[in-house]
């Protein structure tokens, strides 16, 4: 017969797999919207909270299983270290709510604080740095947004931009691609240069 603690354990690992997800999309993962990734992170805490359950106290069993694993591998490459991150804290959390539900609400909550202490260190770097705390990345699943221009000649408000990824000079024009998550920044900037006689060209891709 299942306790009903075991079942109570089993909803709220579903819940905290869902909270995580919102909180990576908000983040700005997108990786982890499509439908295989969502499922792996609710799925991997309950098969490993069932798993540790079954083969505690059972040495044959304990040993059967490790060798079992051993063979399964994800097969997909991993994106990004984050997401691997995740995929491991996912086990952790079924591990953790097998020995004690309280080391998984532990868990949980040092992951919600760390998570609060990097929005808030990038939001700081922002508003004294002028820059995000962190590089922009499209390998990483973020959804970003580029500018392309193309000047006749170098342009300060551009080179001192913090959205500036690319700049390379070609003879006599100068090519700029600037990167944000938010587009409205990439909008402001094409306004300011909207009068300037030095623009040939620009592309704005959302």
């Amino acid at each position: 017969m299942i306790d009903l603690d075991k079942i109570i354990t089993v909803v709220l690992l579903i819940f905290i797999s869902i909270f995580i997800r919102i909180c990576l999309q908000f983040l700005g993962q997108q990786w982890i919207k499509t439908m295989s990734h969502t499922a792996t992170l609710v799925l991997l805490p309950q098969i490993t909270y069932v798993i540790t359950n079954v083969i505690s106290g059972n040495i044959a069993l304990s040993i059967g299983m490790v060798g079992a694993l051993s063979i399964v591998r994800f097969r997909n490459p991993v994106r990004s270290p984050l997401e691997l991150s995740v995929y491991f804290g996912a086990i952790t959390m079924g591990i953790a709510a097998s020995v004690d539900l309280k080391w998984l609400i532990f868990l949980s909550i040092s992951m919600f604080v760390a998570a609060i202490v990097l929005i808030a260190v990038n939001y700081l770097s922002k508003i004294i740095f002028k820059r995000e705390f962190f590089d922009i990345s499209f390998s990483e699943g973020n959804s970003l947004s580029t500018l392309d221009l193309t000047l006749s000649k170098e342009s300060n408000l551009l080179d001192e931009s913090k959205d500036l990824n690319v700049k390379k000079v070609i003879g006599n024009k100068v090519n700029y691609i600037l990167v944000s998550n938010n587009v409205d920044d990439l909008k402001e900037i094409l306004i300011k240069l909207k009068d300037d006689k030095t623009l040939i060209s620009y592309q704005l891709n959302k």
